[in-house]
């Protein structure tokens, strides 16, 4: 089967929000799917992204197959209406190919989900303060949202795992739209996770990251370009700036002790990287700014994200070793 048609035309998404030539908002979606559900959205020989691109004015397309990799990014960019219909129809087509689970009008059949991937920045912007955002969203969708509280690994990303009906996930997602458009510039600099051969992530279905030192999204992420004033003629030209937040708990393990891991980061990438003092908002985070080539600051954000998870995993191990002792 030929899944040429639903590649994305730049191989890559686009931001969040972008502004269309008529003064409209473009807002792109991304989805994790399995490589099996993928084969089902993309069709017989493009078939049924292609009707989807007819009845809704959406693009769309899934990433290509990376050999033994079981995920794959499906990528869908439009409207708000335009997308949350695509994505309705979409899980419409999968429950409509899947024998355990066939469309009916038993209201107890299974509901279906839909694996959304949300830039860890724009996050508060769904959930709201308290979770009053994403309890509104669930009470007036009909559908229910499980927010990952991990980063997909080298990635900014989070995943917003939608579950209901067809109608209920597409009101969700026209819902989610419209919170990630009004605070479209936090996502600014995102970077996306991309499904690879060599992650094992942990917790959650088999699923595969690319390796280390990879393009986050086969360009320079998306940043603001801010050359050094005063600098010399051999400074790079290209520098970018990027904002990503980390939890409060976990800005001690980056910086390490008297600063000598944060140092490393700084010397191994050749990005500069400063850490706000205070938290940026309610979600009690505190602000990185890195600001280097984009190699530089990939490099960077590898660094910092192997970190995290070590981090995490030492916490994890501490913990279950502590419910060792304590069921001695």
């Amino acid at each position: 089967m030929s899944d040429a048609p639903a590649q994305h035309e730049s191989g890559s998404p686009i931001q969040s929000r972008s502004p269309s030539p008529t003064g409209g908002e473009v807002l792109t979606l991304r989805a994790l799917v399995s490589t099996k559900d993928a084969g089902v959205i993309i069709g017989k020989g493009g078939k049924n992204v292609a009707d989807l691109r007819d009845q809704t004015g959406v693009k769309a397309g899934v990433s290509k197959v990376i050999p033994g990799v079981h995920e794959r990014v499906l990528t869908v960019s439009g409207s708000v209406e335009g997308v949350a219909k695509a994505y309705g129809l979409i899980v419409s087509q999968l429950l409509s190919a899947s024998p355990s689970s066939p469309i009916s009008s038993n209201p107890s059949a299974p509901p279906s989900s839909i694996r959304l991937l949300i830039s860890h920045n724009l996050m508060g912007s769904v959930i709201g303060r308290n979770g009053l955002k994403i309890k509104a969203i669930q009470d007036n969708s009909g559908a229910r949202m499980i927010a990952s509280k991990d980063i997909l690994p080298q990635s900014t990303e989070r995943i917003v795992e939608v579950q209901g009906t067809s109608e209920s996930i597409g009101r969700a997602v026209e819902e989610i739209g419209r919170c990630l458009l009004e605070d479209w510039e936090r996502g600014v600099g995102t970077v996306y996770f991309h499904p690879g051969a060599n992650d094992e992530r942990s917790g959650r279905r088999p699923g595969h990251q690319g390796g280390g030192g990879r393009r986050s999204n086969g360009e320079a992420p998306r940043g603001r370009t801010s050359p050094s004033p005063n600098s010399p003629t051999s400074q790079p030209t290209n520098l970018r700036t990027q904002n990503i937040s980390i939890p409060s708990d976990m800005v001690g393990c980056i910086i390490g002790r008297n600063g000598t891991k944060i140092t490393e980061i700084r010397r191994l990438s050749g990005s500069k990287i400063s850490i706000a003092k205070e938290p940026h908002d309610e979600t009690g985070e505190r602000m990185f700014t890195i600001v280097g080539t984009p190699e530089a600051n990939e490099k960077a954000l590898f660094l910092l994200y192997n970190q995290l998870e070590s981090e995490k995993e030492r916490r994890v191990g501490r913990e279950q070793l502590q419910q060792e002792e304590m069921q001695e």
